[in-house]
């Protein structure tokens, strides 16, 4: 029986664009699991009413119903050992420190730069969902949150150096082929093309440029054929 997963999608359904979901649809390409995702909006929190949390990513096997990405990827190196998505305790401590350093120094900024391109993506309800709650949560208009696209860009490059070096030897952060630290990574790009039309990223000789390009290209194309903005 194949797994079932809610993902995060705005008013056209096939706009699927949840880092924390990214995460987990990689990972289950890489385990080669079949999986069916069904589309879920913002205010349908009753439909994962079960999890007792109204957030996605949230996993589906049999009778067990998983949230949080990082639970659900070490679920599925423990329930499926093939194509382990961190091989040991090594590798599950090295990739929490990606997943820590993506979500407090990386996330933060790319918001900025796309949160006002979120809206539009969103139906009525959704979009009013998303602009009242994130307002409430930073204490300010998306537009003052935003601040200057410029500058956030500027902050992201730098942000970026440690991945950039990294990727300078080598073709995925890690290794020669690729596992969940670089799907925590490849999320947050994912992320901003499905959403905003401002480039992260715009030198085609750059070594992160390059390792998103292989990174879309995964499974057959999975991540480049989602709809982009």
């Amino acid at each position: 029986m194949a797994l079932k997963m809610y993902d995060l999608c705005g008013k056209d359904k096939s706009r699927r664009f949840s880092p924390f979901c990214w995460r987990i649809k990689m990972a289950l390409a890489h385990k080669g699991l079949e999986t069916e995702f069904i589309p879920w909006r913002f205010t349908e929190k009753e439909t994962i009413s079960q999890t007792n949390q109204g957030l996605v990513p949230v996993l589906i096997d049999g009778d067990r119903w998983l949230h949080d990405s990082w639970n659900i990827a070490l679920y599925l190196d423990q329930q499926y050992p093939q194509s382990p998505l961190m091989d040991d305790e090594q590798a599950k401590a090295l990739t929490q420190f990606a997943r820590y350093w993506v979500d407090s120094q990386l996330a933060g900024i790319i918001l900025k730069i796309v949160i006002n391109d979120i809206p539009g993506k969103l139906d009525e309800e959704d979009a009013e969902y998303f602009i009242t709650s994130r307002e409430q949560r930073f204490g300010q208009s998306l537009e003052v949150f935003a601040g200057d696209s410029e500058k956030n860009l500027k902050q992201l490059n730098t942000t970026l150096l440690p991945a950039r070096l990294t990727l300078k030897k080598q073709l995925f952060l890690c290794g020669d082929h690729p596992a969940y630290a670089d799907y925590v990574l490849f999320s947050v790009f994912q992320w901003a093309r499905c959403v905003s039309t401002t480039p992260l990223l715009d030198d085609p000789q750059d070594n992160i440029y390059l390792w998103r390009e292989r990174m879309l290209n995964l499974y057959d194309g999975l991540a480049r054929q989602a709809p982009a903005a």
